[in-house]
């Protein structure tokens, strides 16, 4: 099961950049993050289901895609992100 429409929602209104923002580098990685953290949970407890786990890697190489774009076109607002969402520990 994806996040639900209110979860994303949520997420949305706190990365955006603007009012209605949904395609920014910001929203999507956010997105894109609790999509991969939900999936991750589902992937530790279902061991088996290699279909999940690769739809999982999908969206971590798109995540990582995003996340190349935005360092290269503004390191501040990468840095700013990934200190928000807790990645690159």
């Amino acid at each position: 099961m994806a996040i639900s429409k209110e979860q994303k929602n949520q997420i949305m209104s706190e990365y955006a950049r603007h009012e209605g923002d949904t395609g920014s580098p910001e929203v999507q990685i956010a997105v894109l993050t609790a999509e991969i953290n939900h999936l991750n949970t589902h992937a530790q407890v279902h061991k088996k289901d290699h279909h999940s786990y690769r739809g999982l890697m999908k969206k971590v190489g798109h995540r990582r895609n995003l996340l190349a774009y935005l360092r290269n076109k503004d390191v501040q607002r990468y840095r700013e992100l990934i200190q928000k969402l807790g990645l690159r520990r």
